[in-house]
């Protein structure tokens, strides 16, 4: 056998492939399936998880960045010493463990109260009644029931649950990736392994289409459905303060997750107990770590994919934490739409990417050189790709005093009041868009120079809808900020196209890169080489990435709201402009 061809490790080297080996193979495929939808779950839910808790997006990357945190606390360990225990129930572990972990984060729903959304009308319900949007009773009503909520709001971090759901969930991931790719590369033959780990990816690939498609359901539905009057509700899965239905993902998912760790129980004991609790008490398996990691640091091919990892990784994370929020900010669309295009358009094309690139591989029979120059020249073409994204992009809604004037044209600084809403008593903290027939949006009716308003809910002349009257005119405006140009929908087309095509080449040199890290290292380094890729990508990408790429995106914030007890909460509407430009450098 050649010195170079991959061996299994040395407590494995006198089994053959095990009994339970195309069980195993199943198992892990749903339980790769069963993370991977959970982990896209999150990442789809990030637009409503921000708006429920009031977060900015720093905030948010930061919950996000705690599955990262979690994961990292035993990665390393686990990889190295995983690799001489007995790795099914290791895995088995890994998945019981973020089955707690989205459940905590789905629950956090119902030690909440019922989601109130800022607007001066829910207060009024009466169909014959004309409400008043420009007086004074309206403003001692508010105020009247501002303490009361005010009070409520203060003892309510709920967003603490949903970090550590989220970390648990990271810290049950730890075994699943390292242990379970090493396990199959193992026992198959060298010119199989690249098939069977592409196949696994692309089965793994099904889980994020499944997520976003779950996100985009959930999103449709909102939060506090089954416990409110639907009739009642103003604002639609387009509004900025709509949130949908974000904890029932998480039920679900945690149940996959929970039925995914119980093969794993079953399978054979692959290695002798008896042999393990005199290694424990020699103290074997807490020597040599140092000694394997020097090894592994040591080999230049691994260090330099290492480093390449980290920027990617940044990159991805970044990107794709982002993506859907982008699309709605961006072109209009709402959180619901958003991932559905992600789920059904992007993640196919990547499977197909990834199963393709291990095919090639399998049939070609790369070398390792070989493998890095594919994995190298489709990132390349990926990015040029990215670069044509730089002409999608569409303008900034007219919104008086934020993007344009009160008589159209643009504006040098932020004036939200004019002659038509002076004696009005409207506040500047307020965010209850209306749409007018002149296709400007005002931040409130109030702003609007509105004087009354009639209807109910949906029983009004269109859902969701609510006519206001100007004074002096007979110009009426409807409830919710007014759609982009047309012109945007042709943008939205040329960006999707762009990114499904970009997303194929670069998913095609992710099996092959894949493969070369654990093609240049030994063979009983392999699990310790995968852990560490995962450890070093995930703190250096993994944790700082939502964070900064939020804060950049905070930084294009037009118009914040103002919690009920003072305070920055989650921003309403972003500058499209300067938004277009973080997202591209990102890229």
């Amino acid at each position: 056998v050649s010195p170079s061809a991959p061996q299994p490790s040395p407590l494995l080297s006198c089994c053959c492939p095990p009994s339970g080996w195309h069980l195993f193979i199943v198992a892990l495929s749903f339980a790769y399936f069963s993370k991977a939808l959970t982990g896209t779950y999150m990442k789809s839910s990030i637009t409503q998880i921000e708006r429920r808790f009031d977060l900015s997006s720093t905030h948010i990357g930061l919950i996000d960045g705690s599955f990262e945190m979690g994961n990292l606390l035993f990665l390393a360990v686990v990889s190295h010493f995983g690799a001489k225990l007995h790795r099914p129930r290791l895995i088995a572990v890994g998945c019981f463990l973020m089955a707690v972990g989205a459940f905590l984060t789905g629950l956090t729903h119902f030690f909440m109260g019922r989601y109130k959304y800022d607007t001066i009308i829910q207060v009024f319900q009466n169909d014959s009644m004309n409400i008043a949007a420009c007086v004074d009773p309206l403003k001692t009503l508010e105020c009247i029931c501002h303490y009361a909520a005010c009070v409520k709001e203060s003892g309510s971090n709920m967003w603490i649950y949903v970090f550590l759901g989220n970390a648990l969930r990271g810290i049950g991931e730890t075994p699943v990736t390292p242990l379970g790719i090493a396990y199959i590369d193992d026992f198959a033959k060298a010119e199989n392994s690249p098939f069977y780990i592409a196949c696994l990816q692309t089965i793994t690939l099904l889980g994020p289409m499944f997520g976003f498609l779950l996100g985009s359901y959930c999103a449709k539905l909102y939060v506090d459905i089954g416990y409110v009057d639907m009739e009642s509700v103003t604002i639609t899965p387009k509004d900025a303060r709509w949130v949908g239905a974000w904890w029932m993902g998480f039920l679900v998912s945690s149940a996959l997750l929970l039925i995914s760790s119980i093969p794993f129980w079953f399978l054979p004991l692959l290695e002798q107990i008896f042999f393990y609790f005199v290694c424990i008490f020699t103290g074997c398996l807490f020597t040599g770590f140092l000694p394997s990691l020097k090894r592994l640091l040591g080999t230049p091919a691994y260090f330099l994919l290492l480093c390449g990892s980290v920027l990617k990784f940044n990159s991805f994370i970044g990107l794709f934490t982002f993506k859907a929020k982008y699309m709605e900010q961006q072109f209009g669309q709402s959180a619901s739409r958003a991932n559905f295009l992600i789920g059904v358009l992007n993640l196919p094309a990547v499977a197909v990417g990834i199963f393709l690139g291990g095919l090639l591989m399998k049939r070609y029979k790369l070398s390792v050189v070989s493998g890095a120059q594919l994995s190298f020249a489709t990132s390349f073409m990926a990015y040029l790709l990215l670069l044509l994204q730089f002409g999608t992009k569409c303008d900034n809604i007219p919104v008086a005093g934020l993007t344009i004037s009160y008589n159209g044209t643009s504006y040098e600084s932020e004036m939200l009041f004019s002659e038509c809403n002076r004696d009005c008593s409207c506040s500047a903290e307020e965010w209850d868009p209306v749409c007018s027939d002149s296709g400007i949006t005002y931040i409130s009716p109030c702003m609007a120079g509105c004087l009354s308003s009639s209807g109910y809910g949906k029983n009004t002349v269109r859902p969701h809808t609510r006519m206001y009257k100007h004074s002096g005119s007979s110009t009426s405006v409807k409830l919710g900020q007014c759609p982009h140009a047309k012109d945007c929908s042709r943008s939205f087309t040329s960006y999707m196209a762009v990114s499904v095509l970009s997303s194929f080449i670069n998913s095609l040199g992710a099996t092959p890169g894949y493969m070369v890290i654990i093609r240049c290292i030994s063979p009983e380094l392999k699990s310790l080489a995968l852990g560490m890729q995962a450890l070093v990508t995930r703190t250096l990408g993994g944790i700082p990435a939502p964070v900064y790429f939020g804060a950049l995106i905070d930084s294009t914030c037009l118009k914040w709201s103002i919690k009920k007890c003072g305070g920055r909460g989650a921003c309403r509407i972003y500058d499209s402009e300067i938004l277009h430009g973080v997202e591209r450098a990102g890229g």
